[in-house]
């Protein structure tokens, strides 16, 4: 019986889980929010006091933020995603800068590499989407030196996404027994999945600012682009899209502290940089 089925012990279908997720992310176009993140991904590297000639593997790297922001750093980087398009995407910033970064398809929960292979395993915003939390860790571990570093950037659970995401659960509920992304965002999970394994685990909480024209441009891009509020739109009827969009944008006035009529809404993360035993 494949382990990812329902069980007493795992109540979570993870393949379908992982199907629905993809497509969830392949929809849209993530690459146009994931630009805007940059900042997080050149101070996570910082953080890492990353090396130059580094290995470096970023995971579910999206459009490549800190495939470049390592690269940047003379790292030796190996870009991964599952969303060939969001990888096409990074491959063409690089390309721009002119950046030797590999990219390659790859699963988080099941990494196409061998024990010991990289220096540094990074990630922003990314792997902390993957639905088996404890597999996607493991693996990072799996890959990693001893004495290597691993690198992320996870929205908490109060901040800003973690509060759109409640929103979207509000109008959508998650699958049964589907854990939160945002746990990832939280000292407790993040010393449950590591800390065995760790050396040392520092954390610090961070802001990004969304900067953009309006609250309703900002919505506007979020539910064209960003794939889970896309789909989440898609599913609903009219009435549920127009009382999901009213939420949404409560929230959005809330948070926003501009007020010049623009959009400028801080969004609490967490900075994180292990070290492998």
């Amino acid at each position: 019986m494949d382990t990812t089925t329902l069980t007493r012990e795992n109540p979570v279908d993870f393949t379908a889980l992982k199907a629905k997720q993809q497509a969830a992310w392949s929809s849209g176009d993530y690459a146009v929010v994931g630009t805007t993140l940059q900042i997080v991904a050149e101070q996570l590297c910082e953080a890492m006091d990353l090396p130059a000639g580094s290995t470096v593997l970023d995971v579910a790297a999206g459009n490549g933020a800190a495939s470049l922001a390592a690269a940047r750093r003379w790292g030796i980087v190996t870009s991964t995603d599952y969303v060939a398009s969001l990888l096409a995407r990074g491959k063409a910033r690089a390309m721009a800068e002119g950046l030797n970064i590999a990219f390659q398809e790859a699963d988080a929960e099941a990494l196409p590499f061998a024990e010991q292979s990289f220096d540094a395993v990074i990630s922003t915003f990314g792997v902390m989407f993957a639905p088996d939390h404890d597999k996607a860790a493991a693996e990072m571990l799996r890959v990693l030196h001893p004495g290597g570093t691993i690198g992320l950037a996870n929205w908490t659970p109060d901040g800003f996404i973690g509060e759109v995401f409640k929103v979207l659960g509000k109008h959508l509920p998650p699958a049964p027994g589907a854990k939160s992304p945002m746990q990832w965002g939280t000292h407790a999970r993040i010393k449950a999945m590591f800390g065995p394994a760790a050396a040392d685990i520092r954390i610090e909480q961070r802001h990004f600012n969304f900067r953009y024209l309006s609250p309703k441009h900002f919505l506007d891009v979020f539910e064209t682009y960003y794939g889970p509020m896309l789909k989440a739109f898609e599913t609903l009827d009219v009435g549920g899209q127009a009382a999901l969009r009213g939420d949404l944008m409560a929230l959005i006035n809330r948070a926003n502290r501009a007020k010049d009529g623009s959009a400028v809404i801080p969004s609490e993360y967490l900075e994180i940089v292990i070290t492998k035993r």
